[in-house]
């Protein structure tokens, strides 16, 4: 697999630095895997977290660097620890242990390769439950084949409808056709959603679209494109919290407010008039930044070894 780093094309920049030899991607990650967090996470959709908990895995770095992320110290100046693919399939095993439902896998294209061999280090070592790919949805339909088999539960944001957004906000005007393309193939690999006895979702795909400040139309127009592409053939959630972040308000004022209320309820109005899909929805609380983790290393480390969190 560390082939696939020597010109690294695992998503849509296809920067092509040699990671392999130390060279850093456009998304800042190197060779080495960096991870921020791994620990129960309760706030992923019901479907998804359960009672027990999602087991997350927060990795450093993002190769689509959105103004407005809420999680700007890991994905924009690389908050975390770097660790060996020996250590992340223990990670994998821990959470188990500790009762996840699952192992999400939150932004992790630029780490394909080391979350394969670590996940086939942790199924012959004991591990059972489903991996999720929790991501922005810029994504390539290479990388996504490169996982058949190994994830079961697909996660993609589908952020924009249009190209003027994406390219305003995450330098990524082709945005809308690699997410939709790359979601094409996620739901081509797994099929429809498919439920357990316990109400989880055991593999499929569920689409998230956050709502942006004055952007409803733009939303309007995302989810008729998931309708028309994608009906019956995925879950969708709803996103109403966005959350202003300092650094971005500055530079973007459009972006310094909360989502109107109003506009997400219409949101909500307007996707349930499709009928093409079944919907999760939040509560406005959902934008007053609890749903934010702490970044400081947790579950990363065996326990009793030395070391902190850096950025």
């Amino acid at each position: 697999m560390e082939r696939l780093l020597e010109h690294c094309t695992l998503c849509p920049r296809r920067c092509g630095v040699n990671r392999a030899a130390g060279e850093r991607g456009r998304c800042g990650a190197g060779k080495a895997v960096r991870v921020a967090r791994a620990a129960l996470h309760p706030w992923e959709e019901p479907c998804i977290s359960g009672s027990r908990g999602s087991g997350t895995v927060f990795f450093s770095h993002c190769a689509l660097g959105c103004v407005f992320c809420q999680n700007a110290p890991l994905s924009r100046e690389g908050a975390g620890l770097e660790i060996g693919t020996g250590r992340l399939g223990e990670i994998f095993l821990e959470l188990q242990a500790q009762g996840a439902h699952n192992i999400n896998l939150v932004t992790p294209t630029h780490y394909v390769p080391q979350i394969l061999e670590a996940a086939a280090l942790a199924r012959a070592d004991g591990l059972r439950i489903p991996f999720v790919y929790n991501c922005g949805g810029y994504e390539l339909p290479e990388t996504v084949a490169l996982l058949d088999g190994t994830v079961d539960l697909w996660l993609p944001d589908f952020k924009y409808a249009q190209s003027r957004p994406a390219a305003r906000y995450s330098a990524a005007a082709d945005y809308p056709e690699r997410a939709l393309e790359a979601i094409e193939a996620m739901v081509r690999q797994t099929g429809a959603p498919c439920f357990g006895p316990d109400g989880l979702l055991q593999k499929g795909v569920l689409v998230r679209h956050l709502l942006l400040p004055g952007l409803l139309a733009d939303s309007m127009r995302a989810v008729e494109l998931l309708a028309e592409r994608f009906e019956g053939r995925i879950l969708l959630s709803l996103m109403s919290q966005f959350t202003p972040m300092p650094a971005c308000s500055a530079r973007f004022p459009e972006l310094s407010r909360p989502v109107n209320p109003r506009h997400y309820e219409a949101l909500v109005e307007f996707t349930a008039s499709l009928g093409a899909f079944d919907c999760y929805t939040q509560e406005p609380s959902a934008a007053d930044g609890a749903f934010i983790p702490s970044f400081l290393g947790q579950g990363v480390l065996a326990a009793g070894t030395p070391g902190k969190a850096d950025t």
